[in-house]
């Protein structure tokens, strides 16, 4: 039963199918978004007859990135909290809730796919995508890092100069620029189509050796949590910086310059 108010969790003959449900902010990750990906995911670990998981969007885009007005009106005082407290932030929960996943997971992308909705696709373990979709690790342009988990669910997937580049400039990048940097694996018309027809192969395997194999592959990173502790204190410092703020008034198209640099 679904029981999700932004999400929407199917399943058939063992593949269950997560669609983001916002369409009409071309399914933004909003807080709520964001508490029900953990609760799904939470879910789906506790059901053992499933085989495979497929993310996707609802219409024609996966994920235009966080939802802003929620961000904008959240207090700041929650999101120093969630950046302070012990363990994993809720932005970093949403995404790595699908890392850690016991059984595998497939992310069909169309359309957008920016910010915490390229973080949420490099959370899963294969990435198809149509050769227009638009990508984008798009938080510089408003001042911040990425927080959600990139500096682990990217480990092994891009090559860190490449992963800069596109973290420095926060520029778009079509699908099929994903797919040569790293951040997805195939190119595909119809991105869902494909994602079925691969779940479905991976599921006449044995479900422990798929499992098995996930935390075999993913330990040879040896990704640590000191990162994710990085990507949250960075966060805090440029949240409470004066340049952050400029960065929000000329990502608005306001015209503002930045002060010199306020970090060692």
């Amino acid at each position: 039963m679904n029981t999700f108010s932004t999400l929407e969790l199917t399943q058939n003959d063992g593949i269950a199918t997560l669609t983001l449900s916002r369409p009409k902010t071309k399914n933004a990750m909003s807080f709520t978004m964001m508490r029900e990906l953990v609760r799904a995911a939470n879910q789906l670990k506790q059901n053992r007859s499933i085989r495979a998981v497929i993310l996707r969007g609802d219409g024609v885009t996966f994920c235009s990135g966080i939802d802003l007005s929620d961000l904008n009106q959240a207090s700041k005082s929650w999101i120093v909290w969630q950046l302070l407290k012990p363990g994993l932030s809720l932005f970093q929960a949403a995404c790595l809730a699908w890392h850690k996943l016991p059984i595998p997971v497939i992310a069909a992308v169309e359309g957008h796919c920016l910010g915490a909705g390229t973080q949420l696709a490099l959370a899963a373990d294969y990435v198809i995508a149509t050769a227009d979709s638009e990508w984008s690790v798009r938080e510089a342009h408003w001042g911040i890092v990425p927080d959600m988990g990139i500096s682990v669910t990217a480990l092994g997937k891009i090559h860190q100069s490449t992963l800069l580049d596109a973290t420095y400039s926060a520029r778009l990048f079509s699908g099929e620029h994903a797919v040569s940097a790293g951040f997805a694996q195939e190119l595909n018309g119809t991105p869902y189509i494909a994602a079925q027809r691969l779940a479905k192969e991976w599921a006449q395997r044995s479900p422990d050796a798929l499992l098995g194999s996930k935390r075999v592959i993913k330990g040879m990173l040896g990704a640590s949590r000191l990162a994710l502790y990085r990507e949250k204190w960075w966060q805090i410092k440029l949240l409470l910086g004066k340049n952050q703020r400029i960065a929000v008034r000329k990502g608005q198209g306001k015209d503002a310059t930045f002060k010199p640099r306020q970090y060692r």
